[in-house]
């Protein structure tokens, strides 16, 4: 007796009192008259937007704060206007700053697999790479026209001259010594012979036999002196020419550096005054004075024809590109305006950080500074990068590496295979340039919960966030705001003005979209879409401002153009191939209401759920979980339902139920609870074996205590029901139970509405599971008494009684053999 006690007193009952809606409940429609203009004309516009001055203030913060690390991740619902207000906001705080830097890439004479990178003052980049495009363009003229002016002949020929004459005088003086000693230097085919000489002709071999031996000693030994002295000769000759060669190269480099000089006057008178630039000027002038050969060579080689042609371009040759200069990045004060902001629709690594480009030569792959190429980032540095979170995610290597150049507050260049250790051949490491901007990531609440819970970088690089709303509360001052937004809309895309009946459209239309007649849902990018094809229907009829019938026309295409699939679906219910009943009734069977997406449009649509009971051992089995189709939170209603059904009904005996439930011609994935009502409702149908009325169809989620939870997508789902029993016929009979707390979210079409003023249709709001039975069997639900059973012949007394009709079959059931008695779990 303590427990049936017990079991009363844990038996909380709700009284149960639904409420069938009126046609005012339905929608809170927004009075035209209430609105003081004719047409937005009249209205100030209002340039930003409404309800999200949250995300208004983050984004502000983050355009003007100047310490690092305060980059800003932009979340939200897509169509809120976050790309628009990042952009807006931005733009104002990046025209009060100044232009940055000019960025290029030199080449390092002393070491060349490092170009350096160079800060020039805004707008000079580009007129110096032209300088010194012109630079090695007039060198590879001046050079060979120098070295072959007459000056330079003449110094050269005297060099020449001095060289034979130095030759000829130090021959001579070996000559004259030989006669001296009787003896001459004759050349032959095989180089020089000294003989003898006697009466001033040369001495015969066979007269230098006769000689005697004192004569023969003195012509050997004057012979030895005169070898001698032509070997030395002969010694200095290298001496000679390498003395020569020393002149002429100083001449060559003398009138080099004459020719460099004067053409690195212009640059040097350009430039010179950069600090920055200037070790490379002086880098570029001994280099060019040093291969002035190469326009030599270049300049003897480069004329083809009878007529002598300037070369124009010689700078684009790949032996000249030593002297280039590659712009990274170039802001012109004339055409830039302050910070720069860029949007990079594709961030790929190399389109983030920029790469070094190469050449096919001869089957290699080569490559120079000259192919380094810019990325987002160098075209942000010093003002405002904007990247689409998700996509930055999801580009290889793309995230990492704007992390590193955050931190390191460095723009390095490097390629996917250099970061994965994919290769070890030299290449060019370019000189990492120093970074200053701010990022703004737009992405949505999921990813950036997924980034700050996962990535341990995040929210260091990333201190703000600017949440975007999806609503904001409808009133009066809102919607003033609202018809200055829509006035600001117009005239920022050349739309004609919209009368007071078109904004209440809007209004209308934006409370429908927040699923809430307090509200308005925020996101404006579908609403300017309507406005747009609306303004194009005003024009069509030749009106001038656009009223609420064109955007209810507007609206209707929309719908039209992406309503196939649900129009095909409600075909086939009336048609017989999904089975639906919109009449009679049913035990085990009830309508319950989802909500469908077509990728285009989101609608509701009619399904059967069936239950069926036997005497089993306590277990309610979801069919759809079985096959894996159910997803977590379907499952958790079925057993919040079991939950509800193991404890309300016979508590005091085991419950000895087996009951399965499904949804009927269900063929893809089930998810949510939003149908746990109607499963409630056929379970306990079954249990009752009560039938049900099927004219009605039932959606809400349950609780442990039996109450109706809300629900989303109540509008879809009243509306589905609704054309599927408008295309069998309306019988007065129908309507729709739903969460007596989404009575606020009603914002249903006008057709709806004027079928249930006309009591065709009705809708109702119930709060209690007891409540939708009562409304489904025509029966009452029934409480327990002061004897802790249900009322007799009531829902929850025929659902008791059978419930304990199951465990005394399972007990009988279960009996051993040969005992004749046991104990009634009644006593």
């Amino acid at each position: 007796m303590a427990r049936k006690s017990s079991s009363r007193a844990a038996d909380k009952e709700t009284a149960a009192s639904p409420s069938q809606l009126a046609a005012t409940d339905l929608q809170q429609c927004c009075d035209p008259s209430l609105l003081d203009f004719d047409d937005t004309s009249g209205l100030e516009p209002l340039p930003g937007l409404i309800g999200q001055e949250r995300a208004l203030g983050a984004i502000r913060l983050a355009a003007s704060i100047g310490h690092s690390d305060f980059n800003l991740f932009v979340l939200g619902p897509g169509g809120t206007g976050r790309h628009s207000a990042v952009q807006t906001l931005l733009e104002v705080e990046a025209a009060n700053r100044p232009v940055p830097s000019d960025w290029v890439y030199v080449n390092d004479f002393a070491n060349p697999d490092r170009p350096r990178a160079i800060a020039l003052p805004p707008g000079t980049a580009r007129p110096l790479q032209k300088a010194m495009e012109a630079l090695v363009d007039d060198l590879a003229t001046d050079i060979p026209a120098l070295f072959e002016s007459e000056q330079y002949q003449n110094r050269r020929s005297a060099f020449e001259q001095r060289l034979a004459t130095r030759k000829q005088d130090a021959f001579e003086k070996v000559v004259k010594k030989s006669q001296e000693r009787s003896v001459t230097i004759m050349r032959t085919p095989m180089g020089f012979a000294i003989a003898g000489v006697r009466n001033g002709e040369v001495i015969k071999p066979d007269d230098f036999a006769n000689l005697s031996n004192a004569d023969r000693k003195a012509i050997e030994n004057a012979v030895t002196l005169t070898e001698k002295d032509l070997e030395k000769y002969l010694k200095s000759i290298p001496r000679l020419e390498k003395e020569h060669r020393a002149a002429v190269a100083m001449l060559n480099a003398e009138m080099a550096e004459q020719a460099v000089d004067e053409a690195l006057e212009s640059v040097s008178g350009a430039f010179g005054a950069i600090e920055a630039i200037t070790p490379h000027l002086s880098a570029l002038r001994t280099d060019l004075i040093e291969n002035a050969e190469m326009f030599l060579r270049e300049g003897n080689g480069g004329q083809e024809g009878p007529f002598p042609v300037a070369r124009a371009r010689i700078h684009d040759e790949p032996a000249f590109h030593r002297y280039a200069v590659n712009v990274m990045v170039s802001n012109d004060p004339a055409t830039s305006a302050g910070a720069p902001i860029i949007t990079e629709p594709l961030p790929s690594l190399s389109n983030l950080i920029g790469k070094v480009d190469h050449i096919s030569t001869m089957g290699a792959l080569v490559t120079d500074f000259t192919l380094i190429r810019s990325g987002a980032l160098h075209r942000a540095n010093g003002g405002y990068l904007v990247l689409d979170a998700t996509r930055v995610l999801t580009e290889p290597l793309a995230w990492e590496a704007l992390k590193r150049s955050l931190e390191t507050r460095a723009i390095r260049i490097s390629s996917a295979a250099e970061m994965l250790s994919l290769i070890s051949t030299s290449t060019l490491d370019p000189e990492p340039i120093p970074l200053q901007l701010r990022v703004v990531l737009v992405g949505n609440a999921f990813l950036h919960l997924l980034l700050t819970l996962h990535d341990p970088d995040f929210s260091r690089l990333f201190k703000l966030a600017a949440d975007f709303s999806h609503d904001m509360p409808r009133t009066a001052e809102s919607i003033g705001l609202f018809a200055r937004m829509v006035s600001g809309a117009c005239k920022r895309d050349g739309l004609r003005p919209v009368g007071r009946d078109g904004v209440a459209a809007l209004i209308d239309i934006a409370s429908r979209a927040a699923e809430d007649q307090g509200r308005m849902s925020l996101r404006i990018g579908a609403l300017w879409d309507l406005l747009r094809e609306a303004d194009f229907l005003t024009s069509a009829d030749g009106k001038s401002v656009i009223d609420a019938s064109q955007i209810a026309a507007a609206r209707a295409a929309v719908e039209h153009r992406a309503d196939r699939v649900r129009e095909r679906l409600q075909d086939l219910i009336h048609e017989g191939t999904l089975i639906v009943a919109t009449s009679g009734s049913q035990v085990g069977q009830a309508n319950g209401l989802t909500v469908t997406n077509s990728g285009l449009f989101s609608f509701g649509l009619p399904v059967r759920i069936t239950a069926r009971v036997r005497m089993g051992n306590g277990k309610v089995i979801d069919i759809a979980r079985e096959v894996k189709l159910g997803g977590p939170i379907h499952s958790k209603g079925v057993l919040i339902l079991s939950s509800y059904l193991s404890t309300r009904y016979a508590s005091d005996v085991p419950l000895s139920l087996w009951a399965s439930l499904v949804f009927e011609q269900s063929y893809g994935a089930v998810e949510g609870d939003s149908a746990s009502v109607a499963e409630l409702c056929a379970l306990l149908s079954a249990l009752a074996g009560i039938p049900i009325s099927q004219s009605l169809a039932i959606t809400g989620s349950i609780n442990q205590m039996g109450e109706v939870q809300p629900i989303g997508g109540v509008n879809e789902k009243i509306e589905g029901f609704f054309d599927t029993c408008k295309a069998a016929g309306l019988s007065g009979q129908q309507g729709v139970l739903i969460p007596r707390r989404n009575v606020r979210n009603l914002m249903l079409r006008r057709d709806v509405i004027d079928a249930v003023s006309k009591g065709q249709f009705r809708i109702y709001a119930i709060a209690h599971v007891d409540e939708a039975m009562e409304l489904l069997t025509g029966l009452a639900a029934g409480t327990r008494r002061g004897n802790g059973a249900f009322e007799d012949g009531s829902v929850n007394a025929n659902v008791e009684m059978r419930l304990r009709d199951f465990a005394h079959a399972l007990r009988d059931f279960m009996k051993p053999p040969g005992m004749d008695q046991l104990i009634d779990p009644d006593e």
